[in-house]
């Protein structure tokens, strides 16, 4: 009996056992791309499943790893490391988002454009804010601060006519126009509010 007891013991202490290292830090993210966020003592890095240093906790801001990417922060410049820890892109940006569908919003000069995994802007950066790429249209505003929805190409395929705009998925999106929320789709056509 006590052999029985100690077998089916065992498989519920291993997973306890193996996450140890979790109580080494004061924030631990879900793992994305192979690896953790993790914070301590204020510095942020990313370890692997087994608790081992990918990125060394040297970043005083970071985000989630997304498609193999992830924002960080060095001081009061933002980057992107890959998620085998190597600087991909050097700080250089005033503020940086996640990489969709290829391309990341960053902050350069008061504006916002998008670049590729090699730091290359795609977008110039035009506008006064942006939210990352999904199904193919990325939020972003104007000058007057109203958001409406670009292309891969920079083109505008829906005018800036809201004053909140949120990200697509599953063909539509929610924005805000005037204090009403409505529910469009890709051609700006209200599917329900």
């Amino acid at each position: 009996m006590k052999k029985l007891l100690l077998i089916l013991a065992l498989p519920l202490s291993l997973p306890l056992f193996a996450q140890k290292w979790l109580k080494e830090y004061d924030f631990v993210n879900d793992n994305v791309c192979g690896v953790s966020l993790v914070k301590k003592a204020g510095k942020y890095g990313f370890v692997n499943k087994d608790g081992k240093i990918v990125a060394p906790l040297v970043y005083d801001e970071a985000s989630t790893m997304n498609e193999g990417f992830a924002p960080v922060r060095k001081g009061e410049v933002w980057g992107y490391i890959d998620s085998t820890g190597n600087v991909i892109i050097e700080p250089q940006f005033a503020d940086a988002l996640c990489f969709h569908e290829g391309l990341a919003p960053v902050n350069k000069s008061s504006k916002w454009g998008f670049v590729n995994p090699k730091g290359h802007f795609i977008i110039d950066p035009s506008f006064g804010n942006a939210r990352g790429f999904h199904e193919g249209l990325a939020a972003v505003t104007n000058a007057k601060g109203l958001w409406g929805y670009i292309n891969r190409d920079g083109k505008v395929i829906i005018a800036f006519i809201y004053d909140y705009a949120d990200n697509f998925e599953n063909g539509e999106a929610k924005v805000i126009k005037r204090d009403k929320t409505l529910f469009i789709d890709k051609s700006n056509v209200v599917v329900h509010e």
